[in-house]
């Protein structure tokens, strides 16, 4: 971006714009215009921000979803890392209410990422939301409902992917306008005619060209995709065969998304509040990483269970060819 034209002494410098009042009106633009311009060379494309987001809530409110958002990070690790070590199957009834995909904190989740264009202050769902849509995703994917009867497990598994995809609807309008904004401050030059117009070589598309994530993604789908086979599962009461087969490959898939988005967003997000990205994500790859640990383990504990139940019946093949 051409900050040399925001300059005092250009002729279309207005004394009431600063750099930080033109960077919030990118970035909180729901609405760029494009008008005719006079100079299809150099200004092929001409545009301007026809309507902003409200101003931002108190403080306040954006240090009480952090204080939230990490409450609901640290249950979900320490259930996790409880979970490993063999000693979380006596909270399989009492830890859905804790996890960001229970049923009390995925609602504020949802609330909060509604209202997440006016919670930019200390806070920026703009840079964290991804992260904290992740989390649920991951909530969902580690930790079974738990519930004893079938209804109950049908309607927890249906809360949780009714608040799965309001939360991704909610998080691109967060984000949409955002990446627009942002795609407008870096690949686009100022003209001088007002604050927000540009001139740019491209059409300006919703969300930008130059960070690819989306809320409402085939992550999202898959991981929605996973829960409802695990619905089809409990009703047919399957434990193995081709039904658990289909679902561990869909379960795998949706982490194999999961750790994608994850990689892409620590390297390719705007370069804004770089300690709370880097702690949120960085907080999204330790869980990550404890989800390859488990799985090893489950598999490695697997390997040792089949090698177990095999040697006794190869010893007494043995014994029985020895004697004849």
């Amino acid at each position: 971006m051409n900050w040399n034209v925001l300059r005092p002494e250009y002729a279309a410098w207005q004394p009431e714009w600063t750099v930080e009042d033109i960077r919030l009106t990118f970035l909180k633009c729901t609405r760029w215009q494009v008008e005719e311009t006079l100079d299809p060379i150099n200004c092929p494309y001409h545009y301007f921000c026809d309507s902003v987001y409200p101003g931002n809530y108190s403080p306040a409110v954006d240090f009480l979803l952090l204080f939230f958002a990490a409450a609901s990070y640290l249950a979900t690790l320490v259930f996790m890392v409880m979970h490993i070590s063999g000693r979380g199957q006596s909270f399989s009834q009492s830890k859905r209410y804790l996890l960001p995909s229970g049923p009390i904190a995925l609602p504020l989740i949802i609330l909060a990422l509604a209202k997440g264009h006016r919670i930019n202050s200390a806070f920026l769902l703009s840079c964290t939301g991804p992260a904290i849509l992740l989390l649920v995703l991951i909530s969902a994917l580690t930790f079974d409902n738990g519930a004893e009867t079938d209804i109950k497990y049908v309607l927890f598994e249906t809360s949780t992917i009714s608040g799965i995809l309001h939360a991704s609807v909610y998080l691109d309008s967060v984000i949409l306008p955002y990446y627009t904004g942002f795609d407008a401050l870096v690949s686009s030059t100022f003209s001088g005619e007002c604050a927000s117009c540009v001139c740019r070589k491209e059409v300006l598309i919703v969300g930008g060209t130059l960070i690819s994530y989306r809320g409402w993604s085939l992550t999202t789908f898959l991981v929605v995709g996973t829960l409802c086979w695990r619905i089809i599962c409990r009703l047919r009461g399957t434990k193995r065969g081709k039904f658990m087969l289909i679902r561990s490959l869909l379960g795998s898939s949706s982490w194999i998304l999961i750790i994608i988005d994850c990689a892409y967003l620590t390297i390719n997000n705007p370069p804004e509040r770089l300690v709370l990205r880097v702690a949120a994500f960085g907080g999204i790859h330790v869980l990550i990483c404890l989800y390859v640990i488990r799985a090893a383990c489950t598999h490695i504990t697997h390997l040792h269970s089949v090698y177990k139940c095999r040697t006794p019946v190869v010893c007494n093949t043995s014994k029985v060819e020895m004697r004849k």
